[in-house]
């Protein structure tokens, strides 16, 4: 069962010689834009951001970025990928995920989870001489990993997704689906992972089944990052505000607050406010949100404008170099 290839390059709309900063740029252009809880057509909007997630998780990611650049050149000559060959583990099935937020060919080839069961199980001892040992050995299925994208939102307040998982047997060539729901707990970390009981690999002779192992990848935002617990905020300030001080209203996962920037700000310093961060499992405790305080240079100046920046020079005792 071919993967069909994802363009992430054309998906971001860059080159394929684009620098990690265009990349950046591209990303929350487009994440601004279809935001589902900004964009009128939420719909699409979602399955839009899906897709622009999943090509920056691997284009902003120096070694996924390698690789993929590396299929990319054998879709060129072959077209559709194939799954990774058997290694001698003698696996019989093949495990393909809906809901999760990643597409088929992320999930095999950039997943850090399996697309295929791994021998996690046990086989039971039947007496001798039994009807079921007759039979053979129940056998319990194999356990599933898979990854499961979450955004900041889902994460702060937790979600109910319905997953589907079909199973092929690669021998026969039959199909087997089932649907069910997952539920993400709110402040659910990046890399979590989430463990659905008797959702992974059917047992066999009347061995239980596997279980589903759901990792948590946080959908990249384009106002937050994480940090366990933490999030995370860049925020742009003009010369005089880092100078001066000033008092910015600055957004949270939650609602803005204004932030007070204290004067003769640098540039790189971080502002902690406590308690604005993700909820920690289980307790009524959060974590902290930090805005990353970055100074930034007017590209043009006016006539007026520069006749300041001159009359500042010559006035001003600060000597960066001393």
């Amino acid at each position: 069962m071919p993967a069909e290839f994802k363009d992430y390059y054309a998906i971001l709309g860059v080159p394929r010689d684009a620098s990690a900063d265009d990349i950046k740029k591209a990303f929350r252009k487009l994440a601004r834009q279809y935001h589902p809880d900004t964009a009128k057509d939420k719909k699409t909007a979602e399955a839009k951001f899906k897709e622009i997630n999943e090509a920056n998780e691997v284009l902003s990611d120096p070694e996924k970025r390698r690789k993929y650049d590396t299929l990319g050149a054998r879709w060129q000559e072959e077209g559709d990928f194939q799954p990774p060959p058997d290694t001698g583990g003698g696996y019989e099935q093949e495990f393909h995920f809906g809901g999760t937020g990643f597409s088929d060919f992320f999930e095999r080839y950039f997943s850090g989870g399996s697309r295929y069961g791994f021998p996690q199980g046990f086989e039971e001892e039947i007496p001798t001489g039994s009807a079921k040992k007759r039979k053979g050995r129940a056998r319990r299925g194999h356990d599933i990993e898979g990854d499961i994208l979450v955004t900041l939102e889902e994460a702060m307040h937790g979600t109910q997704r319905p997953i589907s998982l079909q199973t092929l047997n690669r021998q026969t060539g039959q199909t087997q689906t089932h649907s069910f729901q997952v539920r993400i707990p709110p402040g659910a970390t990046d890399g979590r992972r989430i463990r659905v009981p008797g959702q992974g690999e059917p047992g066999q002779n009347g061995g239980e089944a596997g279980d589903l192992y759901l990792r948590v990848r946080h959908a990249s935002h384009p106002d937050f990052t994480t940090q366990e617990a933490d999030v995370y905020h860049e925020l742009d300030l003009a010369p005089w505000e880092a100078v001066l001080g000033a008092e910015i209203v600055v957004p949270t996962l939650d609602g803005s607050i204004k932030l007070r920037i204290p004067a003769n700000s640098e540039n790189g310093q971080t502002l902690r406010v406590r308690g604005r961060g993700l909820p920690k499992g289980g307790t009524t405790e959060r974590g902290d949100f930090f805005v990353k305080l970055q100074v930034v240079l007017p590209q043009k100046s006016s006539d007026a404008e520069r006749r300041l920046w001159e009359q500042l020079r010559s006035t001003s005792t600060f000597n960066p170099r001393a």
